[in-house]
């Protein structure tokens, strides 16, 4: 078996200021889904991943998805982007908020920012979120069905938490804004202090003057969802029935009754879904291609072919992921062994391959990864 990946270069043992003097391993024992944890200088003197000019240009993009929330003569009113900065609100208008979703897709320094949080499985970590706002702005009280770190990277922003007693919501607003939120907590965040909020609690963070604000969020499929997307990659990689997988009824008896359905053919459909799921490699390859797929708006320039004295990295929006019989890569698998699953775990892992490691890949993983920087899923070191 696989031992449990760890961050490169991180001993999850060891404490971290990021989580507040806790090690990852105390932080996800005692907090993790359990309760709040307020975090002051969790990073130090942080520095933006991006500008003010910046951010409101990536909002104007057709790739990238953001939404503008105002609050205005209390009303709630949202829209959803790519936004041209003359349509956007002055910056001197109070309450309003621009939210933008997948920065690390965007942004080098954001995909770097992201990756401090990879003591929670890969599998787990969904994206980073900013959230600009102007004096006042915010999104309204609310709760989120997933974990999330609020790291405040400029300016100030203040926050009220409270256990959420009545999920019931304001009616006839755009947003899921609670109507009957109750604090039991509330603190003032500066740049660098985070705060981590186990799913459904409720909070709400309000800016005082101009302030970013980092959301680093996590998956958290529902069950009946995850459970469809699996068994439809199951089907699609099903092998097409020969004949002697052909229902057969030679005992079937004359019927009196055409439109009821035979209870064997009942019978004969149960045990094919049963025999799709039996094998546990092809639910785990399902698992695999579905956690590592990309979001529709996702999408790679061409690359060129790798050099072979050369290492590799991946790029910032590709997702790689690996099992104990495949490795996975934007929603594709691929079976490895030996010393090619040895080191596609550590590209995995770790990013990136040295020029050594690399070039101790068969041949035929070396093809792999051809294809990959060709289609510009990964790129030399």
């Amino acid at each position: 078996m696989i031992a449990q990946a760890t961050i490169p270069g991180m001993d999850i043992t060891l404490a971290q200021t990021l989580l507040g003097g806790l090690s990852p391993r105390t932080f996800m024992r005692r907090h993790w889904q359990k309760k709040p944890l307020l975090i002051r200088q969790a990073i130090p003197g942080i520095v933006s991943p991006l500008e003010r000019a910046q951010l409101f240009e990536l909002a104007a993009r057709d790739d990238v998805e953001s939404r503008l929330i105002v609050h205005h003569e209390g009303r709630w009113r949202l829209r959803q982007g790519p936004f041209k900065r003359r349509s956007m609100p002055s910056l001197a208008q109070a309450r309003w908020t621009l939210l933008v979703q997948g920065l690390d897709l965007h942004v080098d320094a954001a995909h770097q920012l992201l990756a401090k949080f990879r003591f929670v499985p890969d599998a787990r970590l969904d994206d980073l979120m900013v959230s600009y706002a102007t004096d006042g702005g915010g999104v309204g009280p609310h709760f989120d069905s997933y974990d999330v770190f609020l790291l405040q990277i400029m300016g100030r922003r203040r926050w009220r938490i409270g256990r959420l007693k009545d999920p019931a919501l304001q009616p006839a607003v755009p947003l899921k804004i609670l109507a009957n939120f109750t604090a039991e907590q509330e603190w003032l965040l500066e740049p660098g202090d985070m705060l981590y909020l186990p799913p459904r609690w409720a909070h709400d963070g309000v800016a005082e003057g101009e302030c970013m604000t980092c959301s680093i969020g996590f998956r958290a499929p529902g069950r009946h969802q995850w459970g469809t997307d699996v068994l439809q990659r199951i089907l699609d990689a099903a092998e097409a029935p020969d004949a002697e997988g052909l229902y057969r009824d030679p005992r079937q008896l004359a019927t009196a009754e055409p439109a009821r359905i035979p209870d064997a053919l009942n019978a004969f459909t149960a045990d094919a879904m049963t025999h799709l799921l039996a094998d546990p490699r092809a639910v785990a390859c399902a698992l695999g291609e579905v956690l590592s797929d990309l979001k529709s708006s996702v999408w790679f320039d061409a690359g060129a072919a790798l050099r072979h004295d050369a290492g590799v990295r991946l790029d910032r929006r590709t997702r790689m992921m690996y099992d104990r019989w495949h490795v996975f890569v934007n929603g594709e698998s691929y079976r490895a062994a030996g010393r090619d699953s040895r080191l596609m775990q550590r590209l995995a892992d770790h990013r990136a391959l040295s020029a050594t490691d690399a070039a101790a890949l068969s041949r035929e993983a070396l093809a792999l990864l051809d294809q990959w920087a060709q289609a510009g899923w990964l790129h030399a070191a």
